[in-house]
């Protein structure tokens, strides 16, 4: 894992691999409504962003772009894939093998739903269950890969071979997406409503807006982070 990227789960990482993305061309994006342009960030142009964000005006932070590189379990990937505004290349089964890395969430995150579908909560399980449960999932995966190491070896196209793979196995792949959209993804994943591990995972990419856009990232915070 490269030194600039932050560990998420027990085989997982966001990188951040590039990015064009500041606070002054939000505030340039905006102004050239009415041809102006500034070289560096006032005041003025902090309240602006302020002024963009609360009222919703979303356009001008879809100007800065960042591009992350993402290990995660392929059902966090799933989820993560419903956010159309941006652009994916996966890491693909049919044209390389598969790796022996699965999810096994640690004893705390092992937990059971309470209530109704829709209007349910999460509990934590005892710690015999807690145990078991992580046991049972390491045999499964151990299994399954065998299985699919097995197929590969005798010939079978990868594929097929893949469809034995559970969705707890890792997969990698780039995201490139702008500020606005990335905002969006953060309200929605970061939220207390979303699956556990897809949080880790929106608060990891958090970390990075905050770092290159520090006056958005506070006018978010700020607007009870509701994307513009």
């Amino acid at each position: 894992m490269a030194e600039d990227a932050i560990r998420v789960l027990d085989h997982g990482f966001v990188r951040l691999d590039g990015s064009m993305a500041t606070d002054l061309s939000v505030v340039n994006a905006a102004r050239v409504s009415f041809a102006r342009r500034k070289e560096e960030m006032d005041e003025s142009d902090e309240g602006l962003i302020r002024f963009l964000m609360r009222d919703r005006h979303g356009t001008p932070f879809e100007h800065n772009t960042f591009r992350f590189h993402v290990r995660a379990p392929i059902f966090v990937a799933r989820e993560w894939f419903r956010h159309r505004v941006g652009s994916f290349n996966e890491f693909s089964m049919r044209y390389a093998k598969a790796t022996d890395d699965f999810y096994v969430p640690e004893p705390e995150d092992v937990r059971s739903q309470v209530g109704k579908p829709g209007a349910y909560s999460f509990e934590p399980v005892d710690d015999e269950l807690a145990e078991r449960t992580r046991e049972e999932l390491r045999e499964v995966y151990d299994h399954a890969y065998e299985t699919y190491t097995r197929l590969v070896e005798a010939g079978v196209a990868r594929e097929l071979a893949r469809s034995v793979m559970p969705v707890g196995a890792y997969t990698e792949f780039f995201w490139t997406v702008n500020a606005r959209a990335l905002m969006n993804f953060v309200s929605l994943r970061a939220a207390e409503t979303a699956q556990r591990e897809i949080r880790r995972y929106a608060d990891a990419v958090e970390q990075f807006l905050a770092a290159k856009m520090p006056v958005t990232h506070a006018a978010f915070v700020a607007a009870n982070r509701i994307a513009p």
